[in-house]
């Protein structure tokens, strides 16, 4: 396997069983040699309708997978280096402030979360859809719930 390193979907306990933990299972990715990397995260983009595209043991991807696993939604994430990160679509750009607190916004590219093809952004973006009540239409959707 080339470069990105790893494939999980978690894959939740039982409903009657909330007290054991999570499961991840991980499956390699096959790619082509000549296939770049930014058409790599394009197919993988296109293929899952929700991807999560991170660095391993990032704190707020797995934030991110516990609100979509609450909601019932099991999402594909990827562990990309950081010579692949910057191969990822930004997010779009927040809106502009409307407070006087100046305009302190992250365009990190990770973790980034893409539903039904299009990049959500990063954990703030993707509580502020589902604080707004958006994020569950949107899911279905895609067909993610």
């Amino acid at each position: 396997m080339q470069s990105l390193r790893s494939c999980s979907t978690n894959i939740p306990p039982s409903l009657s069983s909330s007290s054991i933990p999570m499961m991840t299972t991980t499956a390699a990715l096959s790619f082509d040699e000549e296939e770049s990397m930014e058409a790599r995260i394009r197919r993988l983009i296109s293929e899952h309708p929700v991807i999560i595209f991170s660095r391993s043991s990032c704190c707020m991807c797995h934030v991110m997978k516990k609100l979509l696993v609450t909601i019932g939604v099991h999402p594909t994430v990827i562990q990309l280096d950081d010579h692949e990160i910057a191969s990822l679509p930004l997010p779009p750009p927040p809106p502009p402030p409307t407070t006087g607190h100046g305009g302190i916004s992250s365009r990190n590219p990770v973790p980034a979360v893409f539903i039904g093809g299009s990049c959500v952004g990063g954990l703030e973006s993707l509580v502020a859809l589902h604080l707004s009540g958006h994020l569950i239409p949107k899911l279905i959707e895609v067909g993610a719930l």
